[in-house]
């Protein structure tokens, strides 16, 4: 399998295809940004931004990093990789993009995944609105295209992608289909009713009835396919339950009191639940 950065990407200022020269990408209209060092390229105009410095933390996307590091949450990479390759063709060519990167697990680990097609090509943009988790994905690996920016506009270029992938993200359906090719597809995973319900019964002193599953498909889109992903995994240490806690919405969520009972466990058993929902571009 070939991996290679995805350069289909348009100017976030007037939507006009953008050309990498040297360290720079630039449109016709004269519009340029900087390559960082690290290796990524910030597509996201102040104008909007909602903060200074929006998205995850950089001790939340250090806390992520480390979690997802362990190995902890392998089984989903594992079903989302083979969500995107399945009955691909042996020498095909995918544009990928992951709206909502994080700090690139999955992307990296979509990368490595053995699918015995040496001959495919995969060309892979992650993107996401937070800085520190676009410089730390980018560190990581330098194969792929990194950029800062957000899924309400996203800076790529009409009908150029055969996957995007929301995984655990905020979806903006319009700007998916817009980018997608004809018949392209949307992977998105949501958290089960029983996410991390063990980290929830400690937490909270009553639990929330679970949100039923979303069945209307949205415009423009059809249903291809429904998985849930199930598995229990053991968190061995205080250290790897209080990075669980700051990569998950729960530490806003959180009494002073139900973060402090936390803090007092040195392992938890918990269990993963995640429903995968792969949607197709109606041409």
């Amino acid at each position: 399998m070939t991996i290679r950065p995805f350069q289909q990407l348009a100017c976030p200022l007037d939507g006009e295809p953008l050309q990498r020269e040297g360290n720079t990408w630039a449109c016709a209209q004269g519009h340029s940004f900087d390559v960082a060092k690290q290796g990524y390229v910030n597509l996201l105009p102040v104008q909007n931004k909602r903060s200074r410095d929006p998205g995850d933390s950089k001790a939340m996307v250090t806390a992520r990093q480390s979690f997802l590091a362990n190995g902890y949450y392998q089984p989903l990479a594992e079903a989302v990789a083979k969500a995107v390759l399945s009955g691909s063709e042996p020498s095909s060519e995918l544009n990928c993009l992951d709206a909502g990167c994080g700090e690139g697990y999955y992307l990296r680990q979509l990368a490595a995944h053995e699918h015995g097609q040496s001959a495919q090509t995969l060309n892979l943009l992650g993107l996401d609105i937070s800085k520190w988790a676009v410089q730390s994905a980018a560190r990581q690996h330098k194969e792929m295209s990194w950029v800062v920016g957000n899924n309400a506009n996203l800076p790529v270029l009409p009908e150029t992608l055969d996957w995007v992938l929301c995984l655990f993200g905020f979806p903006v359906y319009a700007e998916f289909l817009r980018v997608l090719k004809p018949g392209g597809r949307l992977l998105m995973a949501d958290a089960g009713a029983d996410h991390l319900r063990e980290l929830r019964e400690i937490i909270y002193p009553v639990l929330k009835p679970a949100r039923p599953s979303q069945n209307q498909v949205p415009d423009g889109f059809k249903l291809v396919a429904t998985e849930q992903v199930m598995f229990s995994v053991l968190v061995p240490s205080a250290e790897q339950i209080g990075n669980l806690l700051m990569m998950t919405p729960h530490l806003y969520r959180a009494s002073a009191e139900g973060r402090g009972k936390v803090e007092q466990l040195r392992e938890l058993q918990l269990t993963v639940d995640v429903r995968l929902t792969v949607l197709e571009k109606v041409e």
